[in-house]
Order: structure tokens, then sequence, then C-alpha cells
């Protein structure tokens, strides 16, 4: 209980409290309001989940690869990615196009994953025009992100539906496909964990109802890809996302020729700065917070596997990687992207989110690597 003594004193506590919450972040008048959106999960991801916790089975049971379906593009695009999961597949699966009918069956089983290995920029329109065979089949999509040619498709995913926990994900810029078809591990090893377990960067991962199926098959390749539940995949997702994102953009502003493994041996400073405040945005926009070490795992997979790959802004695949909305909100990030359309040339004819000259950063300043490395 309060007393009539002690009430004045509280009272007087709280407008302390509540002006200085108030006034402990600087506006940003370049960014739309912060917004509070409801978070949701798939129902039946969710019963799934608690049916398995109540079996009191210690693994989630995941399924094995089978008889596919791989959609490829059928205009132009590269099929490198179809032709990869075919040769990686047991040579039973069924390659079409987007203009092809669905099979009802494939390999006695009605229930296979779809492979859907079209580019971001054809994705929209494929899945805006289904088939009615599609639609009957959509929960058995596996859509794939990563790297310069697949970047990040949440965004695009959720406005038709399809970014929820069931769906298969799968992120693949663990991996490099030779000329002939056949993949390449790049995942990396950074030492140990206290408990003794490898301190991986750069692996593959899927998650979702196909997440076993996939996996078998990369692994059966030596091509290392970790199941995950949704939650943890979208970090590991969006990490990926923005280490290609200011990676490239940072050293394509560069006068001559950049790798990525030069931008992490000498500009790490400045990629770190855009990478601190784009886990801001993340958290704010997206509630993703990356995992702790980040920077560790973006840094020595760019010195390591990442090492030779030149640093390329695209404007095809700008929405995917380098215009995703979330980083567009970031103010270093837009202070690039800036300058390497008007001084360097790049992203001609895209539009770009105007530079708040009055703005000033509530993100702490200075490298920090995970690694203490400046």
């Amino acid at each position: 209980m309060l007393s009539a003594h002690s009430l004045p004193l509280v009272l007087c506590l709280i407008q302390i409290s509540t002006a200085f919450v108030l006034n402990q972040s600087p506006s940003k008048s370049w960014a739309k309001p912060t917004q509070l959106r409801a978070v949701w999960s798939d129902m039946k991801a969710v019963q799934d989940y608690q049916n398995f916790l109540a079996s009191g089975k210690q693994q989630v049971e995941l399924t094995k690869d089978q008889p596919s379906v791989i959609i490829r593009p059928s205009n132009g695009a590269s099929s490198e990615l179809a032709e990869c999961l075919a040769l990686m597949g047991m040579g039973d699966d069924c390659i079409i196009t987007p203009e092809q009918e669905m099979p009802n069956a494939i390999g006695g089983s009605q229930d296979f994953p779809i492979y859907v290995t079209l580019p971001p920029y054809q994705l929209e329109e494929f899945l805006r025009n289904l088939p009615e065979s599609y639609k009957e089949k959509n929960e058995n999509f596996v859509f794939f992100s990563g790297g310069e040619k697949y970047g990040t498709i949440e965004d695009l995913l959720k406005d038709k539906g399809y970014c929820r926990d069931s769906m298969t994900q799968v992120l693949i810029s663990g991996m490099r496909i030779t000329p002939t078809r056949r993949p390449i591990d790049l995942h990396v090893k950074l030492g140990k964990t206290p408990n003794d377990e490898d301190k991986l960067a750069g692996e593959c991962t899927a998650c979702g109802k196909w997440r076993g199926s996939i996996a078998q098959r990369m692994e059966r390749s030596n091509v290392l890809c970790s199941t995950d539940f949704y939650r943890e995949w979208r970090r590991k997702m969006w990490e990926q996302t923005a280490a290609d994102a200011v990676l490239s953009l940072v050293g394509a502003v560069r006068d001559t020729p950049t790798t990525v493994g030069e931008v992490a041996s000498y500009y790490g400073e400045e990629a770190s700065d855009i990478l601190w405040d784009i886990s801001n945005q993340l958290r704010g926009w997206k509630a993703v917070t990356l995992m702790y070490g980040f920077e560790e795992r973006i840094y020595g997979f760019a010195e390591i596997a990442a090492k030779d790959d030149q640093c390329v802004v695209s404007t095809e695949m700008f929405p995917y990687i380098h215009g995703c909305f979330v980083f567009l909100q970031s103010h270093p990030f837009v202070e690039y992207l800036q300058y390497a359309q008007s001084e360097k040339g790049l992203l001609q004819g895209i539009e770009l989110p105007p530079v708040d000259k009055e703005y000033i950063s509530a993100m702490r300043p200075g490298n920090l690597r995970a690694d203490g490395v400046i």
C-alpha cells in the first residue's frame, strides 16, 4: 500500500522515467514511422510442434529425399540450379517449365517436393498466375534464397501468402554451382564453441515441410545443409542477405575492381558500421535479431570462401538484395547507394530514398568485430 507521503515521490519518478524514454531516440525523418505489427504463425505448424512435444520423441522426424518435381525457367534465364538439383537427385525427378501441367503423382506418391528454381524477378508473375494443378499442390513448393542470383524473397512470398512456418525455404549461399552443374560446398569452420562444437559460417540451411528431403539431397553431394525451424532459418537468411548487400556495395564503389575478401580485409570498419545499423533495422521492422557473433561469421566466410568473388551491384536484382525495404531504412546504407549512383554510375534508372543531412545515428560507433579484429 502506498502512503500519502510516498505518493508524490512515485509520481515524480514516473515523470522522470517517461521523459527519459521519450527523449532517448533521435528522429529519422527519412524513414517511415515505426509501426506495431502483429506476428502470426501457421497454426498447422504450431500444432505439429505441440504434437511432437506430446509424443516424447527426442528428434523431429525429417522427410527423406524422393522423386520430385523441378520447375525451371522457360524464357532464357539460367537453369543451372534446376540442373544441379536434378544431378543431386536419384535420376527420377520430373523437370517442367511453368507452362507445363503439374503431375498429380510422381514415383507413386501424390505428396512430393516441388522445387521452384525461378529467379526472383520471374517468381512474382509465376505465383500470380498459377494454374489450378499448381494451386492444388502449392503447400509442397520449395523456394530458394541467397547469393547474387536469388537474394531474399521474403517480402514477395509474404505478399502472396507463402511466407509461413510450414513452407519450405532453402538458403543456398553456402554452395557454388560449377559449369558442369555440380555443387561445391562453401561453408567454413571458425574454431570451436565453448561446448566443443564446430563454429560454422555460410552453411546452407532449410526450413519447412520438406527440409529433410532437400538436406538429404544436398548432403548426398557433400553439401552441408542444416535443418531449422522457421524462426532460426530467418535469422540465418537475413544475416546472409545483409552480408551480401553490404559487402558487395562497399566494394562496388571503389575505384578499382574489388573482391568480397578484400572488403572484409581492408574495408571492414565501413562495412561493420552499416551492418550494425542494419541489425537495428531488422529488429525494428522484421522482429529478427541476428545471432551472437554474426560479424565473425560474415567476415570469416568472406575472407575464406568468398575471397575471390567480385563485388557487383545488379540493377536487375536490386529489389531482392540492395533494395530490400528494411535495408533502405538504414541511413549509412542509403548514403552508399546514393554515392554508387551519383559518383560511380551504378543503379541508373532506380529511384533511391533521399538522405537526411541532419540525421544523427543512434548506433554506437566503431568497428566492433565479434573476433576483436579492427
